[in-house]
């Protein structure tokens, strides 16, 4: 035990999963919602499905304070450079949630306005189909972004990475 102890690899190790632990439960989202899927995104946030028993109930309203990125909805080749901008201005580590199926492929828009899925203009972390995503589906992708966000401190999360 003392010879570990003396070894600063394993306090750093066993502090990064500390911090994996607590920053997977501290997570500040800002919605950009654009579409449709805004209402189901809104009743996935809602008291019934309980954003808040995984740590994500507060919303943020502003980039800057915020570190896991909502994008809900349809997004227009108009509106991707404000997307992009808002994607910029937060602060790292930072995730991307892709929510409904045109942020994540276009969706049914097969035309020259649409984006065809957001990460051809930003990195996505996590992806939510359905055309709007079951409440389910969203809490689904939530958890999945715990698992993603606890494995980059983990010590197999940055063998991976």
């Amino acid at each position: 035990m003392s010879q570990q102890l003396e070894d600063a690899s394993f306090l750093t190790s066993k502090l990064d999963e500390a911090i994996g632990w607590a920053r997977k439960y501290s997570i500040f989202q800002y919605p950009f919602v654009t579409a449709c899927c805004g209402m189901e995104y809104m009743a996935a946030a809602c008291s019934h499905y309980d954003f808040d028993r995984f740590g994500a109930g507060l919303p943020r309203f502003s980039p800057r304070q915020a570190d896991v990125l909502f994008v809900v909805g349809t997004i227009s080749h108009k509106m991707a450079p404000v997307l992009l901008r808002i994607y910029e201005q937060m602060a790292d580590p930072k995730w991307v949630v892709a929510f409904g199926v045109c942020t994540c492929t276009g969706g049914f828009y097969d035309n020259y306005a649409t984006v065809m899925g957001i990460d051809t203009i930003m990195p996505v972390d996590i992806y939510i189909p359905g055309c709007p995503p079951r409440p389910e589906y969203v809490l689904d992708g939530l958890m999945k972004l715990q698992e993603k966000i606890q494995a980059q401190h983990s010590k197999a999360g940055q063998q991976k990475a």
